[in-house]
């Protein structure tokens, strides 16, 4: 089995609202048409939508759906997760329907993280316009970007997208976050799918926050979208997560800040580009070149 790109991402929220002034005014996405009634639709691309958002009593990303190549390749995948005890649900035709897609199943990974897998997606020829004036979003084969999920079961859930659904290690790393001489370190995974982009899913050792997802990734075309952007999550007073910076493994220019729903939400641009055919995994010793001083270290050295 192989999977080809993050595809799209489902949130649950009761802050509709918020949601919809987070992604339009400040990340710069556009909004779009034809969402099934009192939820909402928001793209990037060509690609009707990659950003679901709908109301639930849980500020949650509900799922975040990756592509396979085919029907057979779905059929493929939806039995070796079941065999590996995971649970799966087909999806109905209605619902492959609003998703955009031929036909998708649902499941969890050992920690219980929300997946979708699909074949058969949609384009269309909707030119993207952004109402914050970003010139575009990094996508075709990669994908709409990444998705980081927490990972106390760090073995297992690793063992589960390596050896059950096929991503493929490109960075195993064991990061020391504190410092301290006696930190034990947080093990991270970050996998990639059967295209350039460095990480298309990573895992960290840490326990599931309520959100039910560490960040997402957005990559935007120029470092003056990235520096934009981050002009208007601090003129909307947008909590920023991490300042710039740029990381060691992917290379990444960009900074996080925190959507409606609690997870982070990484803007970046001008990544390393991975052939997936040849790739051989890395294990940096640190997540950062330089920047990215969390929320978390400045309370700490305040």
């Amino acid at each position: 089995m192989t999977v080809k790109a993050l595809g799209y991402v489902i949130v649950t929220t009761e802050k509709m609202a918020e949601w919809d002034s987070y992604l339009a005014d400040v990340v710069g996405v556009m909004r779009g048409e034809g969402a099934p009634e009192g939820t909402a639709f928001y793209r990037i691309d060509d690609r009707p939508f990659r950003f679901w958002v709908r109301p639930g009593n849980e500020e949650r990303l509900a799922a975040a759906g990756y592509e396979v190549e085919d029907a057979a390749a779905l059929d493929a995948l939806k039995a070796a997760i079941s065999a590996a005890g995971r649970p799966v649900e087909d999806g109905t035709a209605e619902e492959a329907k609003a998703r955009g897609v031929a036909a998708f199943f649902r499941t969890s990974d050992p920690d219980g993280n929300g997946l979708e897998f699909f074949h058969g997606d949609t384009r269309d020829n909707v030119a993207f316009v952004s109402p914050a004036g970003v010139s575009g979003f990094v996508t075709g084969d990669m994908g709409m970007g990444h998705a980081v999920f927490a990972a106390p079961s760090f073995e297992a859930t690793h063992a589960f997208y390596r050896d059950v659904v096929g991503f493929h290690d490109t960075d195993i790393p064991r990061f020391q976050l504190t410092g301290a001489e006696d930190d034990p370190g947080m093990g991270f995974a970050f996998m990639h799918a059967e295209n350039g982009r460095h990480h298309s899913i990573a895992i960290g050792e840490m326990p599931i926050p309520p959100s039910g997802c560490v960040h997402l990734m957005l990559e935007m075309k120029t470092i003056s979208d990235v520096g934009k952007c981050h002009d208007r999550m601090r003129a909307a007073k947008v909590p920023e997560s991490a300042s710039i910076g740029r990381h060691v493994n992917d290379q990444t220019f960009g900074f996080y800040m925190q959507t409606p729903s609690g997870f982070d939400l990484e803007i970046g641009c001008d990544p390393l580009v991975i052939d997936p055919e040849s790739w051989e995994p890395t294990a940096h010793l640190v997540p950062s070149e330089w920047g990215h001083v969390w929320a978390w270290q400045k309370a700490m050295e305040d």
